[in-house]
């Protein structure tokens, strides 16, 4: 009888592979809000055949990340009422994230991520770098919800962050924004740190409040510039 085999690792299906790639780029801002997604012509960029494609783009929409017109799929434009209901909704998920990270006492090895995306962030508004601060601030993101120990609530969270993290490129190019996000994951840093689950969940509701304040001046400013222009 032969020695037990170890089962072989099997490569991510395409049409995983295609909806993360379009996601990443929808959540970067690489997509402008409105220009159409024709599914064709992103077969024909990404090298792989409609159907992978069709796929993506089906779920994309599913997630809320993209809207259908018939023909082909478009980023939707956020009203302050989609601003409101996204953030009603992350107001109850990730400060009881937190909580629970911090919770269950992280040790210093283990937020030594986001102590070095923190740094990075902080070099990147000295250096007025505001596309490596939002890049570092993604790192900064990614570390924390790592350490979530419910799977589901990590996926949700994703979800609805996922719904305004491209309009983040208009914000963090803002140094008086970068100052207030900083400020803002110093204090969750030094909660998590603490191990002081109530003060995270404090840190992060403040940050949130922080977040929709800043996107609903921006997005309303963006609605009056258009209308100016029109």
């Amino acid at each position: 009888m032969i020695a037990k085999l170890d089962v072989l690792s099997r490569p991510e299906p395409l049409g995983d592979r295609v909806y993360a790639t379009l996601r990443e780029y929808l959540r970067t801002g690489r997509v402008p809000v409105g220009q159409p997604l024709a599914e064709a012509a992103l077969a024909a960029q990404l090298g792989v055949s409609r159907t992978p494609v069709r796929e993506a783009l089906a779920r994309l929409a599913s997630d809320g990340l993209l809207v259908s017109d018939g023909r082909s799929f478009t980023v939707p434009a956020l009203s302050d009422g989609d601003v409101e209901d996204i953030y009603a909704l992350r107001f109850l998920l990730e400060p009881e994230a937190l909580r629970e990270i911090a919770a269950a006492r992280p040790s210093r090895k283990t937020l030594a991520p986001l102590r070095r995306a923190l740094e990075d962030m902080a070099e990147a508004h000295a250096a007025g770098d505001g596309a490596e601060f939002m890049e570092a601030n993604y790192r900064y993101r990614t570390a924390w919800m790592t350490l979530i120990p419910n799977r589901r609530l990590s996926r949700a969270i994703e979800l609805y962050a996922d719904h305004v993290r491209y309009l983040r490129a208009f914000t963090l190019g803002d140094a008086a924004v970068r100052v207030v996000v900083l400020k803002g994951l110093r204090r969750l840093q030094a909660a998590l740190g603490a191990g002081d689950g109530a003060a995270a969940a404090q840190a992060m509701t403040a940050h949130l409040r922080e977040a929709k304040r800043i996107l609903l001046e921006v997005t309303g400013e963006k609605r009056q510039a258009a209308a100016a222009a029109g």
